[in-house]
């Protein structure tokens, strides 16, 4: 399986230069490539092969006056740049057909310059890790590196991202095999919210940190500076920096959280059922920037990779189930209620119910029901995988390994760190825990 590294990088003023330098090619071989691809489409003409847009547009542009400035970066970065255009359109038609689940995928649009957020992508022939900590870039140099973790692995693949707040960040891909933790007696059933993050069908509930409401106030002022500013002024970048990082901070902070949680939860219940949440909906509500602020997409993509590295059990229950209808303890559907109805007494036999607490208890019975069907990502009685779903990288964290091992891929000189097991989830600690 593959999973997803990132670190924290500080070039120097010379290095951000050359980063920039190649951020600006990678854009302009991907401008140039998808405007040859939209002409001949529009002219009727077949469709231009990557063959001939590297022909094209890189090799014989570098001969030319307009674009001499090419040779200036890595052949990689450029070759790279065509081959995510490339897989933009895999992704486009395979959408249009139907075979690419999930929502509809539109064209490649043209990237701007103006954009915050910029990135490049090297394979292993533009890149190394040396023993001192520093990674080498082709014509960048050694980059300063903050290793807060060891690699499991060599890495396959690295890429090179600026944020809209001028952080850069190394992101390394590398193939891992699944880490399987001791069996858990135990499952859950989780039913998420907003006035409690989460609440497990065992009882216990995970409070909403709202991160970004804690944040309101500060961002409110200084969203309020950068609307004074002179457009086009140095005094409105620094504003804007500013609010760039204030937002960071809060993505980071919520990210954080999400991933002491889930990691929690997987290591403590063997199998994690979880209600399908139709966010993209909820988020164009009044209730948007609440939804938002709890994040509940990125937690269940974080509860279903990690189960599958760590071998458990994961199932989504379809939208449509009836969680907060229905008794958990006989079955009988009393009907919708509205959402200031926290508590309410079957009619059938006499239980009292939390709203939220009975709902992850019938997420809990519906998953059993949906992995007995053999519907889910659950090992079989023979040992062998049912339907397991490949696991993409993640972007935002893999994890460390477990295993104790005395070298790191690539950077020997690192120590090793012990891992510390997580005994206590809070909610509102910004301190970073092992994963």
């Amino acid at each position: 399986m593959q999973l997803r590294y990132n670190y924290r990088a500080y070039p120097n003023a010379s290095q951000r230069r050359a980063l920039a330098r190649a951020f600006g090619c990678a854009r302009v071989v991907w401008n140039d490539c998808l405007r040859d691809r939209e002409e001949a489409h529009a002219a009727g003409l077949p469709y231009v092969t990557s063959a001939e847009l590297s022909r094209r547009r890189i090799t014989r542009a570098k001969r030319t006056a307009e674009r001499a400035w090419l040779a200036e970066v890595s052949a990689v970065v450029l070759q790279q740049s065509l081959r995510d255009l490339d897989t933009a359109y895999k992704n486009f038609f395979d959408s249009l057909k139907g075979k690419r689940q999930g929502q509809k995928v539109g064209p490649p649009r043209y990237k701007s310059k103006k954009d915050t957020r910029q990135s490049i992508r090297l394979n292993t022939n533009a890149f190394s890790l040396h023993n001192d900590g520093t990674v080498y870039v082709a014509k960048v140099g050694n980059l300063k590196v903050t290793w807060s973790r060891r690699l499991p692995a060599p890495p396959t693949s690295l890429t090179i991202t600026q944020d809209s707040c001028g952080r850069y960040f190394l992101s390394f891909v590398v193939d891992t095999e699944p880490d399987i933790l001791p069996e858990a007696e135990t499952e859950a059933g989780i039913d998420l919210g907003l006035s409690a993050f989460a609440v497990l069908s065992n009882g216990s509930k995970i409070d909403s940190p709202r991160f970004l409401r804690r944040a309101e106030k500060k961002l409110r002022r200084l969203q309020r500076e950068l609307s004074r500013k002179a457009r086009g002024s140095k005094n409105r970048t620094k504003a804007r920096i500013k609010v760039a990082r204030q937002h960071a901070r809060v993505a980071d902070r919520r990210r954080d959280f999400h991933h002491k949680a889930s990691t929690q939860i997987i290591r403590d219940n063997q199998a994690v059922y979880v209600e399908d949440l139709a966010v993209c909906g909820l988020g164009r509500t009044r209730l948007a920037k609440s939804v938002h602020d709890a994040g509940w997409s990125a937690f269940v993509r974080m509860l279903e990779y990690k189960a599958i590295k760590h071998g458990r059990t994961f199932a989504r229950v379809d939208r449509a189930f009836p969680s907060s209808q229905v008794c958990s303890a006989c079955g009988f559907r009393d009907g919708p209620k509205p959402l200031h109805v926290r508590k309410w007494t079957c009619r059938a036999c006499g239980t009292v119910h939390d709203r939220d607490h009975n709902a992850a208890r019938n997420v809990l019975h519906e998953g059993r029901r949906i992995v007995a069907a053999g519907r889910a990502e659950t090992p079989n009685a023979c040992g062998a995988p049912v339907r397991r779903a490949h696991v993409p990288a993640q972007r935002g964290e893999a994890g460390s390994p477990r295993k104790g091992l005395t070298t790191q891929a690539g950077i020997p000189g690192l120590q090793a760190r012990k891992h510390v097991k997580v005994t206590h989830c809070s909610a509102t600690s910004d301190r970073r825990a092992p994963r």
